[in-house]
């Protein structure tokens, strides 16, 4: 994509818990020129649709998995497209990645969790060949915070000590029933695989469900107890930005994590009925992020608060989340975004531009400096 045009936008995944507000926003964009909703169940993406597309969006059905000629391939339906914004589940990365080489089309998505993106990553020659991006995890976290760990970076003005990510999230008007704020099997995936940590410059594995201490994420959330769990920022943060220690800590509301634990045990015919019976989160979630980052004797620390976009009936949580991905897909289409190949968001993007967009979708940042007291 060569950008300064409007771009034709395909969303896999539509029927997901994030999608809406990617379509939501993109809709409302005036760099989209027609949108293209894709998921394994085409009902579900055009009630997407219909609810938050407007008169340029369409639903068709799409598997990722199908080979390239097979007629419901991803391959097959993104012809025509410009951008894929990948929201379904990590699991598809490589074969979405796949389908946009050979359509000819740039990729977006939320993240890996840390070692698919790993796999992500070699497909850069690639794409690099092709004349195409590749924008691993343009998320909320991944991606918002690659962004505010750049910022404090700069902010610094010295080398990078470390990079401790905390994220948070809770909803203020919880609807009866079982609900979680993104994909269950993702959650799961989080609190059970091994958490990878960078410590004294090299990447370790520690035990799941680690205690990240307690955190202050400021209002409206307050103090809440963390745990150490696998992210994408840790596969990329130790080039990126030289740091010899870093970490990501998420707080769920204790019940949450309570159901969470014992799911983590139950059969998986279990887990994806819970997954199908899932009730929506509210329209009055919030979401914080911060990243402290520390050298030179000083340390720098971003907050980033997510409030419910209103006037979509959208809650923080989901816009915290697809706004991101959705400015990405803006700042392709004005040629703000000019790197090829397969790159994480601190990479190709500037955070000014990218926290221009976001404080337009209900994000307010906050940025603190303190000088290190030493022993």
């Amino acid at each position: 994509m060569n950008g300064k045009r409007p771009v034709r936008v395909a969303v896999l995944g539509a029927g997901g818990t994030i999608a809406p507000a990617i379509v939501r926003d993109l809709a409302s964009s005036d760099e989209v020129a027609g949108l293209l909703l894709l998921d394994l169940d085409q009902a579900r993406a055009e009630h997407v649709a219909s609810l938050h597309g407007g008169p340029r969006a369409r639903a068709a059905f799409a598997d990722a998995r199908a080979s390239a000629d097979d007629p419901g391939s991803l391959a097959r339906a993104l012809e025509g497209c410009d951008v894929l914004v990948n929201s379904a589940s990590y699991r598809v990365n490589l074969d979405a990645m796949a389908a946009c080489l050979d359509a000819g089309c740039d990729y977006l998505d939320l993240g890996g969790l840390y070692w698919m993106t790993g796999r992500q990553l070699e497909l850069g020659p690639r794409f690099e060949r092709a004349g195409l991006l590749a924008l691993l995890g343009i998320g909320s976290a991944p991606g918002k915070t690659n962004l505010m760990a750049l910022q404090a970076a700069r902010e610094l003005a010295a080398p990078v000590d470390s990079i401790h990510v905390s994220a948070s999230g809770r909803d203020l008007d919880p609807p009866p029933g079982f609900s979680v704020p993104y994909a269950l099997q993702t959650l799961l995936d989080e609190l059970t695989l091994r958490p990878v940590v960078l410590r004294d410059g090299q990447a370790e594995e520690i035990e799941p469900l680690s205690p990240g201490g307690l955190v202050e994420f400021g209002e409206p959330i307050g103090a809440g107890e963390t745990i150490q769990t696998l992210h994408s920022e840790l596969r990329t943060f130790g080039d990126s930005f030289g740091c010899s220690e870093a970490s990501f800590r998420l707080s769920l509301s204790p019940d949450l994590l309570s159901t969470l634990r014992e799911l983590s045990e139950a059969p998986e015919a279990e887990v994806r009925r819970l997954a199908g019976e899932a009730v929506p989160p509210s329209a009055k979630t919030v979401s914080v992020h911060l990243v402290e980052a520390s050298g030179g004797g000083r340390s720098v620390r971003v907050r980033a608060v997510t409030e419910p976009m209103e006037g979509w009936g959208l809650g923080g949580g989901v816009v915290s989340t697809a706004a991101p991905a959705a400015a990405a897909v803006r700042l392709l289409a004005r040629g703000r975004i000019q790197a090829r190949g397969v790159m994480a968001p601190e990479r190709c993007i500037e955070p000014a531009e990218m926290i221009s967009e976001l404080e337009q979708r209900s994000c307010r940042f906050e940025l603190t400096t303190r000088e290190e007291v030493r022993a």
